[in-house]
């Protein structure tokens, strides 16, 4: 039986501040698809500055006794929000699938990962120990403690509705920030349904707050006084135009971009094996993954044996409603975005790759509206060609023929892009030489989609990651919170008489 989201609606998504769901001033709406059928199943109402003051204005009202709040406590609120999303993960799941369209299983898979990360921030009264030095001096000691910023915000992409808004507010809250969320406005559901389940944790109004809106809406949390710092996910243009703006107005800033991650296909590598990690990691979640693979590069001979098989996993990829628990491939999010897909695969073909198959035009039976593509492979794709150069957000394979392990490497490098890569080999002096050599943030060995774990932190390099620090893990936590240094002694110890001298350990 396929699973039916439990929390399905009709009404409109609004905002949720200061435990509260609140309509925006404004009214102006935007539709919400279900991408398999074309439909729109509900509106979003977006917000404006008032909207923003409002949110800011709740969170900074509950921030003091939030931030004071001891972190055992603060810890205990989360792990009861561990334990409802843990219960509610299918539903989850389904609101995922009915507005973003990537198939429910990986979308459970979205909120176990989203969960991993709340269960990390549960341990926040251990990462947030400070150091301590006796006698630093005579008489003198000294210690360090990680304080809360106060009110923070993220602004989180549609492809990940759940997972990427967990890298940001679990770590935050329970570091002692108050935290406003504006989702994507393609598929916020899953954010008010977050919402109510931390409120039934026991979590105070006014610490989380979500808006909905578009660019004024993120312009307004840019600007806005008491807002300390901002994370993002998403396009590197707007990545790079919110680390800019954000340092124009003396915000922390953590800004992930985009992607053009690389598989490299040894001459020695598992043939098979690298097959379905290509297929699995180029077209699960129909390709809009900022870890997907999207290029191939294929080593020596390799590009032969490996073209065929690609060819027919390709061209049988299961693509259907993504509550179909048999689908391997759903619709993609918008008409707007599929589109967009389709002409870099028109690109492709006038700049002379070799399309091997091609997924326009794809139709499900019964779905006929819905927003579908197959499965597109490219061979002899070159750097020069566009659908090399930038990122599709898409399932579109680009297949580049290389000489030696060195080319690859240098191909790489040379892109403006370093989010993820990987390296099929069965080598060890191979992968070390890889993992050493190369100008990526995330690096997998035989492993296609190297998503670090929840106490290690994400984040990719050059334009892929705008900002000092990863998202999640233990730099998470410095990200949200800043370090005090307090040095202490007594007037017992103390001589008399101003000392003029620089300080210095005696």
């Amino acid at each position: 039986m396929n699973p039916v989201p439990a929390y399905a609606s009709s009404e409109d998504i609004v905002n949720y501040i200061n435990g509260t769901k609140t309509t925006p001033s404004q009214a102006e709406k935007q539709p919400v698809y279900n991408p398999a059928t074309g439909a729109v199943t509900r509106h979003v109402v977006l917000s404006g500055e008032q909207e923003i003051n409002d949110a800011v204005a709740a969170a900074k009202a509950a921030a003091t006794n939030w931030a004071n709040t001891p972190p055992i406590r603060r810890a205990r609120i989360i792990n009861k929000f561990l334990g409802l999303m843990q219960e509610h993960t299918d539903t989850l799941a389904a609101i995922i699938t009915a507005e973003h369209g990537k198939v429910f299983t990986d979308a459970q898979g979205e909120v176990a990962r989203g969960i991993d990360i709340i269960e990390f921030a549960c341990g926040i009264p251990q990462l947030l120990k400070g150091d301590y030095t006796d006698q630093v001096s005579t008489d003198i000691d000294n210690w360090t403690m990680r304080q809360p910023l106060g009110v923070v915000a993220g602004i989180t992409p549609f492809n990940f509705p759940v997972m990427v808004p967990c890298w940001m507010f679990p770590i935050a809250i329970a570091a002692g920030n108050t935290f406003i969320l504006k989702p994507s406005e393609r598929d916020p559901s899953a954010s008010l349904f977050m919402a109510d389940l931390l409120k039934q944790a026991g979590l105070p109004d006014g610490v989380f707050n979500i808006v909905q809106g578009g660019k004024p809406a993120v312009d307004a949390l840019l600007e806005h006084p008491d807002v300390s710092a901002i994370s993002f996910v998403g396009s590197t243009p707007i990545a790079h135009y919110i680390s800019e703006r954000a340092a124009h107005f003396g915000k922390r800033v953590q800004a992930l971009g985009g992607a053009k991650n690389h598989l490299v296909v040894m001459p020695d590598a598992d043939l098979e094996r690298a097959v379905d990690a290509l297929v699995g990691a180029g077209y699960g979640s129909a390709g809009e993954r900022c870890m997907a693979i999207s290029v191939a590069l294929l080593v020596g001979d390799v590009g032969d044996k490996l073209i065929p098989m690609l060819a027919e996993r390709t061209r049988n990829l299961k693509i259907m409603n993504g509550m179909n628990l048999e689908a391997e491939m759903g619709p993609i999010v918008t008409r707007q975005s599929l589109d967009k897909i389709e002409s870099y695969i028109e690109s492709g073909v006038q700049e002379g790759a070799s399309l091997v198959v091609d997924g326009r035009g794809y139709t499900v039976p019964e779905h006929e509206s819905g927003f579908f593509t197959g499965g597109t492979l490219f061979d002899h794709v070159t750097p020069a060609m566009r659908i090399y150069k930038e990122e599709i957000f898409g399932p579109v394979l680009s297949c580049v023929r290389v000489a030696d392990l060195g080319e690859a490497i240098e191909l790489i490098n040379n892109h403006e892009f370093g989010n993820g890569v990987s390296c099929f080999t069965s080598d060890g002096h191979t992968a070390r030489e890889f993992a050493r050599r190369i100008l990526v943030g995330m690096v997998g060995i035989n492993v296609p989609i190297p998503v670090p774990m929840a106490w290690h932190g994400f984040g990719g390099w050059k334009k892929s990651l705008f900002g000092d620090m990863h998202a999640y893990g233990e730099e998470g936590v410095r990200f949200y919170t800043r370090q005090k240094s307090i040095m202490q002694r007594w007037p017992e110890s103390m001589s008399k008489g101003a000392e003029f001298a620089m300080p210095t350990a005696k």
